[in-house]
This record gives structure tokens, sequence and C-alpha cells, in this order.
């Protein structure tokens, strides 16, 4: 058998495991109530279920017992596997260092400004940075008084990280205010045409 496949929702759903045995709706309970579904994707109930079969194919979970609440269906309780355990540590030790091949949407968006008026993307980009500051005050009120800083380090990134989005963005909406920053149809055509011309 071949490497797991990594992906952020396989690492935390085995870190929860590692810490104690449970079962597939108490970990999406688990990431909900830790705000980590910031972090991954567990709007669909089933993608915490196909992560954890990949996880038990992969023999880095499997199976401890089944446990029945009043009124519940019966639940299969699952643990991490001494392989899984290492696959953890890996992984997090990979994952630390190396930045990894990302595809985010809005560097992308940035790449295609030219076909919208300058006024729009400034009213565009105004409404990011009214949602990234609404994300921003719910990381920053979410974190429990007295929460040792071990625990909060990943929002203290994504704050981080939007803080200096939306400085950035406020820049470029400033310049577009003031006309710093500004393009229209002359200016595309010769770009294009110096720039074709240059290759």
């Amino acid at each position: 058998m071949g490497e797991p496949r990594r992906s952020t929702l396989a690492m935390v759903l085995l870190a929860l495991l590692t810490e104690a045995p449970m079962h597939p709706y108490r970990m999406q309970q688990v990431i909900r109530e830790r705000g980590q579904d910031q972090l991954v994707n567990v709007a669909q109930r089933n993608s915490v279920y196909q992560a954890l079969d990949r996880l038990v194919r992969d023999g880095l979970a499997r199976p401890a017992a089944t446990a029945r609440e009043a009124g519940r269906p019966e639940r299969t309780v699952y643990e991490v596997t001494d392989e899984g355990a290492a696959t953890f540590r890996r992984w997090l030790t990979e994952m630390l260092p190396a930045p990894a091949r990302e595809f985010p949407e809005f560097p992308a968006a940035l790449a295609f400004l030219a076909p919208l008026p300058p006024a729009e993307v400034k009213a565009l980009l105004e409404k990011r940075i009214e949602a990234q500051e609404a994300r921003l005050t719910i990381i920053r009120e979410q974190a429990p008084p007295g929460m040792p800083r071990l625990f909060l380090i990943e929002d203290e990134y994504r704050a981080a990280m939007l803080t200096a989005e939306i400085a950035w963005l406020r820049g470029v909406v400033k310049d577009l205010e003031t006309g710093a920053f500004t393009w229209d149809l002359a200016l595309i055509q010769q770009t294009l045409a110096a720039f074709a011309s240059a290759g």
C-alpha cells in the first residue's frame, strides 16, 4: 500500500482520534465547537464519513466499539492506529515547514480585473473588506478568556492573515479612489501589444 493521501480534514480527524476515540458525528460536533470548521469544510456531514472511511482503508484508524445513546441509533466509535499516530506526526512535520501549493480563488480573480471598470472593482473590494472585517471580529470574539495560546495559534495566524489582507485591500481601494491605480481599454491594448512584440 502506498503513502496515504494527505488532506487537511484527514489530519484534523486523526488529531481528534489521537485525543480520544469517538464516533463521526461527535467529531463533526467537536470541529464546530472549536471553530475548526474555518480550517476544514464539514458543512456536509458526509465529508467526515468519507474522510474517515479513507483513514480506515489506509489503516490509520479502525472501529473500536459501538455505542448506543438513549433514543439514538447505534454508532461506531473509531480510534487511531499506531500507523495513524505516526502518519499524523509525519504530516505535521511536513506541513509546518513547507508551503503547500494552494490555488485560492481571490488571486485568480485579481489576475483578471481588466474586463471590469475600476469603479466596479473598487465597490467589489469594499464589500470584501466588510466581509473580511466581519470574519476577523468573529475570530477575535470566539477565543475563550484565559485559553492558552497553544490552543488558539491557528486563529492567531488567520487573524494576522486577515489583518494583512484588509490593510492591503484598503490601500488598493484608496489607489482606485485617487486614480493612482486605474486602467482603460487603451492601456490594456497598448500593454498587450508591447508585451506581445517583446516575446
